[in-house]
This record gives structure tokens, C-alpha cells and sequence, in this order.
């Protein structure tokens, strides 16, 4: 390469974008991964860039600029999303998200708040550009022409496009998405998944019974006999689910300064079996996912939401369990029924109505729809005017007050927490669920009030997590240190609490051991006296079996599981992952104090099993 040559290098778009990429990747390697400055990013990530930048020397002429800027856009735009995505759901986002777009403007609250102001940095070389190609005329033909290093673009392009290839190739057996994508390269990982989808065929499923689901799963009953124990205690009664939005189990009994955080929650757990030990298993859906786990017992789909992912299926579902027994379903949203496709959802389930925003209004406005308050009165006095009727009831009650990113106005704290907690996540979170948590005390107020409670089963669960780890500050996670006596890590971003409550005939007890959104079900159906002869279900009657095995699919990667004592995340595979002891675990009956690689693999085949199973359900008319 001649001087001059040399000289248009050091100069030339090739260069400088590669530079500005180098920045990028770094971001989102920090971001995400958390790692120091290593050589790894630039080995995964830069060869998939020069791979495209080589392209463009080779092809692109005259509009040679025009076309870095697009590659540079689009780039920095899946760097982007990677880090947001990751901040809330700590996995890495594909293109499979994009059916999540229609969503983003209901939760842009949520987006704001994560978005830290570095991140836009970003995109800073962008706005550069623009303001110099349009004020400054020198720039507008830069870079534009042939290459005089076009031959080495040639062999550029070949030699990256092998290296990308090659190490994407040699890592595409990492079971754990976050890992995959560190060693692959964030842009590798991407073509992957795409790649990986068109590659796929659509095979036969493979039956499956609920023998195979209970093999598997290991399931030993407690009852020696095989004789479920409280077996329809509640038979007869109603059946109110009460879904609490973002409430985990950390702040169940906790106080601050002497401020009790939850007393509605403390009370009803004192006072019924409460699970302290219970754990979300929602997906991207969220709140929708643990609507969905509740009523079927099957795990969330491996991509997309349940509402827009598999309400094309007859589901198999509590809703018609209690319906084919002359029960009404209904479930009570204070939003628009559309948002996150809930309309397909309920009707996939079999509910018989729903209550949202048009029987709502927008009364006492909050975030989405009415407030918490509003909900449960409006809620409670339709329950009151069903059992007057006569008419027996499942019912699902989804809150909405203590939404991310739990921004209450003023007027509705009704606490207020010591000066260095002010201006916080942990202080906003803290306050929205106090605010829920008194809403919710009116409303066991006013069931008891009207007769209703007395007369049903009650459930109460959190939907899922509301302080994701990989999101909070340093100050935020000294403070958790602080409030908890411990790290806040995965084993309490998970934690959610579960209350079961059967007045008058369930007495009060606090269960320390393993329990899932999976099992809600089951736990109903035995009170309920509900047969499950020949359903296939993924959990378990938690008051009758103490030893779980629950697999993870969302917030944490794939191959991660829970058990009575610990939280395992796998690594590349089962041999390099961690382990994350539960503060107050229970030592499985006759099994060792630590994660091992049969319930590794176990843990991957149940998922596996309700991918199948739904598949061979039949199409809902």
C-alpha cells in the first residue's frame, strides 16, 4: 500500500466507522456483561462489522457514506435495544421482540426510567454526522468513490466472514442466551437466531403423558399412602385469585425506621399458609405470562408472550375446569382488554367475561387505567351481587397501581422513608406497593364485609419481580445490603409471595420450601376437589409435595432451575454455572445441599415436554 493509500485509510470511512463501533461494542459489552476491558469483544464482535464495512468497500461506489451511515444505524440501534432489553429482562433481545413493539408507548414510563443518559451516547456519532453533511459541503463526498485498497476489502471480507462464521459455529451449543451472545458477538448471536428459525422444521411433536411429566419431575407426594392430604377443603365456595403487580416476598414482615412497608400482606400472611419460598416463572409477557401460568400449568413459550404466542390453541385451563362444574370465570383488569392481545388470551382460557377498562372507566386515573382502590371496590361489589345471585364464581383479579417504574404522584405516598432512600428506585418501588398493599387491605375489608370472603378460597400472588438486579445503581444495591442483611442477587429478585387462604378451615402456616407459579393450579384443584386424572400439568400440589424441581425460562437464561435449596444458572453448560443458595432454603428430603447436573437436564426436558404438548393441542375454533 502506497503512502497515499495508507494516508485514505487512516481517513477513510472503513476506519473511522470501525473505531466508532469499537466504542459501541465496548457499551453494551460493559452494559451487559459486565466484564473489564479484554480482548474478547473485539475477537466476537468486530469481524461480523468488518464483514459488512468490507461489503460496502466492494460494492456500494458512489453512495459509499450513505451506506455506512445506514449499517452505523442500524448497528447502533441492536446495540441499543441489547442494552434496554437486558436491563429489565437480563436476557439479550432478538428480532422475536419485535411483536412486543405495539406495546412500548403504554410503557414508556418503564423505558425512560431505564434508560440511563450514557446509553444515548450511542448514538452521539450519528448526530455528527448528520449536522456535518448538512452544514458542512466538504464532508458531503466523503469517502465516496472507489476504494484504492478495493483487493484488500476482497480478501477483508473473506477472511471476517470465515472468523464470524467459525465462531459462531463453534459456540452454538451454549444452552445460557447471555453466554451464547458473549461469545459470539451481539450481532452473531442476532444472525444466529435468525438463521436458526428459517433452519428449523416443523416436526411431529412428541406425545406426551402425565406420567412421563411426573417421572421427570421426580414428584413424591408427602401422604406415604399416595392420599392427598386437604382434598376439597373448599369444595363449594368461590375462588378469588388476587394477581399483586411487581410484589416480591422481601417485603413481606420487613419494617423501616420503624414504618411497616406491608402490613395487609403481613396480616393475611400470619394469618393463612403463606409460602415464602414461592417463585415467578413468567416470561415476556409479564404480568399476561403469570395470568397464563396460573390458569394452565404450562411453563411461557420459549419466544414471544403466551397472549400472542399460544391463544391460537384450545388450552387446557382452570376456567373451564370450574365451568364444566357450573362455576361462572370471570377476571377483572382495570386496562383496555387489547393490551397485550388479553382479548385472545381469556378467550383461548375459557373465561366466561371479562371486566376492563369499559366497565372500569377511568375513574381515579393511574398509569393504565383505574386506580387499585378502584379496582377492588368495583370488584367487590360485582362478587357481592354474583353470590346474592346465587352464582358460584372463579374469579381472577389482576392489580395494576404499583406498575414499573412506580413513579406514584405525591398525594398518593402514604409513606415516607428515611432521607437516603429519597430519589431512588428502591424508594418509588418501596412506596408504590405500600400504596397497593393498603388497596388491598380494603378489599379483604370489603369482601369480609359483604360476605364474600368467608365463602371462598382466596390465592394471592405477585405477578413478577419489580427491582431487576442488573438494573439497580450501586447506591440502590447498598441500600437493599442494608435493608435485607444480605446481597440482593437472583434468589430475591424471583422471590414473590403466595398466600392460600380457606377461612375456617385451613389453618395458618408459614412452608419454607420450594413452590412456582406452576403449581397454583394443582394446589386449587385439590382444594377444589377438581379431578386431574389424565391432564397433563408441569406443576404440583405444593401443600401435598415438598421436593420441586422449577425451570426458569425468562429474567434468568435457559438451563437455570430452581430447587429447595439453591437457584442454579448454567454457564456455557451445566459445569461452569453458579449456584445461588436460598437464604431460607429447606433441605430436600434425602438430597444433597447443592444443584446437580440430573436436575440440569431434567430441568431442560420438562421444558421441552410442554413445547411438544402444546404443539399436539388441538386449534381453538
Amino acid at each position: 500500500m502506497d503512502r497515499l493509500a495508507k494516508k485514505s485509510f487512516w481517513t477513510s470511512p472503513f476506519f473511522i466507522f470501525t473505531i466508532l463501533m469499537i466504542f459501541k461494542i465496548y457499551l453494551s459489552w460493559f452494559v451487559i456483561f459486565g466484564a473489564g476491558v479484554e480482548a474478547l469483544p473485539l475477537v466476537t464482535a468486530l469481524f461480523s462489522v468488518w464483514t459488512i464495512f468490507c461489503l460496502i468497500e466492494r460494492l456500494a461506489g458512489k453512495r459509499k457514506y450513505l451506506w455506512y451511515m445506514i449499517v452505523d444505524v442500524i448497528l447502533t440501534s441492536v446495540y441499543f435495544a441489547a442494552i434496554m432489553y437486558y436491563k429489565y429482562y437480563g436476557v439479550i433481545v432478538t428480532y422475536r421482540a419485535l411483536q412486543q413493539a405495539n406495546q412500548v408507548t403504554q410503557v414508556k414510563g418503564s423505558v425512560f426510567h431505564l434508560m440511563h443518559p450514557y446509553f444515548l451516547l450511542i448514538y452521539v456519532d450519528i448526530v455528527v454526522f448528520l449536522l456535518l453533511q448538512l452544514f458542512v459541503k466538504r464532508f458531503r463526498g466523503w469517502g465516496n468513490g472507489k476504494t484504492p485498497f478495493r483487493s484488500l476489502a476482497t480478501a477483508g471480507l473473506v477472511v471476517s466472514l470465515a472468523f464470524s462464521v467459525g465462531i459462531t459455529w463453534l459456540n452454538r451449543d451454549i444452552v445460557n442466551e447471555v453466554k451464547k451472545a458473549q461469545h459470539m458477538g451481539v450481532v452473531n448471536y442476532e444472525v444466529y437466531t435468525i438463521a436458526s428459525d428459517l433452519s428449523k422444521r416443523s416436526a411431529k411433536p412428541y406425545p406426551v403423558t402425565p406420567e412421563m411429566v411426573e417421572q421427570i419431575k421426580g414428584t413424591t407426594p408427602l401422604n406415604p399412602s399416595g392420599t392427598a392430604a386437604l382434598t376439597g377443603i373448599a369444595k363449594g365456595r368461590n375462588v378469588i385469585v388476587i394477581q399483586l403487580e411487581a410484589f416480591q416476598d422481601i417485603l413481606i414482615d420487613k419494617s423501616i425506621d420503624g414504618v411497616e412497608l406491608t402490613p395487609t400482606m403481613n396480616r393475611l400472611a400470619r394469618e393463612n399458609v403463606y409460602f415464602k419460598n414461592f417463585f415467578q416463572q413468567a416470561g415476556q409477557g409479564n404480568t399476561s405470562d403469570a395470568e397464563f401460568l396460573t390458569n394452565t400449568s404450562l411453563f411461557v413459550p420459549p419466544n414471544g408472550a403466551a397472549s400472542q404466542t399460544y391463544t391460537d390453541k384450545d388450552l387446557p385451563s382452570l376456567p373451564k375446569m370450574f365451568k364444566d362444574i357450573g362455576y361462572r370465570a370471570v377476571t377483572f383488569h382495570t386496562n383496555d382488554v387489547q393490551f397485550w392481545n388479553r382479548k385472545e388470551l381469556y378467550d383461548a382460557l375459557g373465561f366466561d367475561h371479562h371486566y376492563d377498562k369499559t366497565f372500569f372507566k377511568d375513574e381515579d386515573f393511574l398509569f393504565f387505567g383505574a386506580s387499585d382502590p378502584v379496582l377492588y371496590r368495583k370488584t367487590a361489589e360485582e362478587m357481592g351481587r354474583l353470590q346474592k345471585e346465587g352464582t358460584k364464581f372463579y374469579a381472577n383479579v389482576i392489580s395494576m397501581s404499583s406498575h414499573h417504574p412506580f413513579d406514584l404522584p405525591e398525594n398518593r405516598r402514604l409513606i415516607k422513608l428515611p432521607d437516603n432512600y429519597q430519589n431512588t428506585f428502591v424508594n418509588d418501588y418501596i412506596t408504590a406497593e405500600n400504596y397497593a398493599d393498603h388497596a388491598l387491605g380494603e378489599f379483604v375489608d370489603e369482601l369480609k364485609a359483604n360476605g364474600v370472603w368467608d365463602n371462598s378460597l382466596i390465592v394471592i400472588y405477585g405477578d413478577h419481580m419489580g427491582m431487576p438486579v442488573y438494573s439497580l445503581t450501586d447506591h440502590e444495591k447498598g441500600l437493599l445490603k442494608e435493608f435485607l442483611g444480605r446481597e440482593y442477587n437472583y434468589q430475591d429478585m424471583l422471590n414473590i409471595p403466595l398466600i392460600v387462604s380457606v377461612p375456617g378451615k385451613l389453618a395458618a402456616h408459614t412452608y419454607s420450601h420450594v413452590g412456582g407459579q406452576i403449581d397454583i393450579l394443582p394446589t386449587i384443584a385439590n382444594l377444589m376437589d377438581l379431578s386431574l386424572a389424565n391432564r397433563v400439568i408441569f406443576g404440583q400440589d405444593i401443600l401435598n409435595n415438598r421436593n420441586d424441581l422449577l425451570p426458569e425460562r425468562y429474567y434468568l437464561p435457559s438451563g437455570s432451575f430452581i430447587t429447595n435449596k439453591a437457584i442454579f444458572v448454567p454457564g456455557k453448560g451445566y459445569e461452569d454455572g453458579e449456584t445461588y443458595p436460598l437464604p431460607e432454603g429447606e433441605e430436600p428430603q434425602g438430597g444433597p445441599n447443592e444443584t446437580t447436573k440430573d436436575q440440569y437436564e431434567r430441568a431442560l426436558k420438562l421444558i421441552q415436554l410442554c413445547d411438544d404438548y402444546v404443539k399436539t393441542l388441538p386449534e381453538r375454533p
